[in-house]
């Protein structure tokens, strides 16, 4: 992040100090005098704050969990007067190292974690940034409604982080990603301005800019951006649900509506702090049930992945062989193994429905389906919701599973991969090739969603193991060389 100057109509900006020539012990002392949360510059809560949930590590300049919005204004104007960097941070769930840097990083999960409305008859939420998905989802549940990302860490991630990192999940099949459900942020620069964005119709962005003032500067540099390189977005941005690289410069285009919120979401504190965020809440079927079919390996799940979309899931959820395996070899959930059908690649299909019957009788008609299909091994449906509550816990206890005695380092890191669903099966087996020929293996899980029936996301994990590791699909992937 920059340190922004504006004179004479002259927007500049200078770039922010690196750690030696940030005064640490005089910073800390403002901070301390001015910010009534809470102040860690120690040497414990630095060194917890190294790391998030990846392979990468990066020492913060201190920590600051601010108690509410004004709170991180003054923290933010206090670490501005010094040029040091700063990061938002939430239930530090990435694996990709978005919530770690030499940075002041401010936490805004210890007390910044309000649901401050629900609107039923809108379908919004208006949340602080440190909010639980599972504290939103519940919440909305009352409603029957839902926030329809959920990623597997939903029962601590923060919204603010998914604001970030533009999450998806299990559910993001049936409502997108959490860019398609933000209808409006409030926001913090690092030059101190503060203000709500959201869609802005032509009339009001042409009022903005008027005005003139430095939020009239942001919306002219930005309405510069979408003018200058509009058709190069539209022609060369993919076409594909799951894109979370880079930022969202599509949103601002008019057929977009000028959506400044949804422009800022997955743009990881580099331009801005969120300090609330209104989220969009769907209809939550009242009725769920769970299918699993068994594939002879991944790769074959894969190429079913087109087909199966085509029946309207409101989850799709993959894992290979390796996760079972490690599963066995902690002893873990043995219980739950016969339930799963037989195969060494599995494909967690959700129906929703109003009733029951109408869940059952969705799965039922994809059933007969694959059975009839040679490359399927075996489908089960799960009425029983202990059952698929046993294993759904598979899937969930994913990333923790790869870490299994006496096979090695396993770590996060080839992450979020975006294919067609025709082209799945082709890709895991493109992409295991690669591995294998630098001596890496590794194992595969993913959330798979598609708003739109010509796409698919996979998020792969790579692993570390003694003959090596990785994983693809739509979760992470952790690599390491074979010792």
């Amino acid at each position: 992040m920059s340190n922004t100057i504006v004179a004479g109509g002259e927007v500049r900006t200078r770039p922010v100090r690196f750690l030696a020539d940030v005064e640490v012990h005089a910073l800390e002392a403002e901070l301390r005098a001015g910010v009534r949360g809470e102040v860690r510059f120690d040497a414990g809560s630095r060194a917890m704050y190294t790391t998030d949930s990846a392979i990468f590590r990066r020492v913060p300049i201190g920590v600051v969990l601010p108690r509410d919005a004004d709170d991180v204004a003054e923290a933010v104007a206090i670490c501005r007067r010094f040029g040091a960097p700063i990061l938002g941070r939430g239930g530090g769930t990435s694996i990709s190292g978005n919530s770690c840097n030499v940075a002041v990083v401010l936490d805004m999960s210890r007390f910044m974690n309000q649901i401050l409305e629900v609107d039923p008859d809108r379908r919004i939420a208006r949340v602080q940034p440190g909010v639980i998905c599972d504290q939103l989802r519940d919440a909305a549940e009352k409603y029957h409604l839902t926030f329809a990302p959920d990623p597997s860490t939903h029962n601590h991630c923060c919204i603010g982080g998914m604001v970030g990192n533009n999450s998806c999940g299990i559910h993001s099949v049936m409502g997108g990603r959490t860019v398609d459900n933000i209808h409006e942020l409030e926001v913090l620069t690092y030059d101190g301005l503060r203000m709500r964005v959201g869609p802005t119709p032509e009339e009001e962005l042409s009022r903005i800019i008027a005005a003139g003032g430095r939020r009239g500067e942001i919306y002219a540099r930005l309405l510069m951006i979408r003018n200058k390189y509009a058709e190069l977005i539209r022609q060369r941005y993919p076409d594909i649900p799951r894109r979370c690289s880079g930022y969202c410069l599509d949103e601002l285009l008019p057929e977009k509506g000028f959506h400044v919120a949804r422009a800022l979401v997955g743009s990881e504190s580099t331009c801005v702090l969120v300090l609330e965020a209104t989220c969009r809440l769907i209809q939550s079927p009242p009725e769920r049930l769970l299918m699993i079919a068994g594939f002879p390996d991944i790769a074959t799940a894969g190429d079913h992945v087109s087909m199966i979309l085509e029946h309207g899931p409101t989850g799709l959820e993959g894992i290979d062989e390796f996760l079972v395996e490690a599963l066995k070899a902690k002893a873990r959930d043995l219980e739950a193994m016969p339930l799963l059908p037989a195969g060494r690649g599995w494909l967690y299909v959700e129906f929703g429905g109003e009733t029951r019957e109408e869940a059952i009788d969705k799965a039922n008609r994809l059933s007969a389906r694959l059975r009839s299909d040679s490359d399927v091994l075996e489908t089960r449906l799960y009425e029983d919701p202990k059952e698929a509550e046993a294993v759904w816990k598979i899937r969930h206890e994913g990333l923790a599973l790869t870490r299994v005695p006496g096979y090695g380092d396993f770590w996060p890191g080839w992450e979020d991969g975006a294919v067609h669903p025709n082209l799945v099966g082709s890709y895991i087996r493109d992409l295991r090739r690669l591995i294998a020929s630098f001596g890496y293996t590794g194992s595969l899980f993913a959330h798979i969603r598609s708003r739109w029936p010509n796409s698919w996301s996979r998020r792969p994990r790579a692993t570390r193991r003694r003959d090596c590791a990785a994983r693809p699909w739509c979760t992470p992937t952790a690599i390491t060389r074979p010792s």
